[in-house]
């Protein structure tokens, strides 16, 4: 999962990030430490705010 690199190669806190995306801080964050699985809806989400596929943002793919 790319999801902590990619948010803070934007410069994005974890709450700057999910008021940007819709989605609860505490989510994120077990998303992001992996206590928690990314749903489909979620996963398009950041993808497409990021501009990367699902597959990048999954750790499927090794260019954005």
């Amino acid at each position: 999962m790319r999801l902590k690199e990619l948010r803070k190669a934007k410069g994005l806190t974890l709450r700057e990030l999910s008021d940007e995306v819709g989605s609860s801080f505490g989510g994120l964050g077990n998303i992001e430490n992996g206590r928690r699985n990314l749903s489909l809806s979620l996963a398009v989400k950041l993808a497409d705010y990021f501009d990367v596929s699902v597959d990048y943002l999954i750790g499927h793919e090794k260019n954005a």
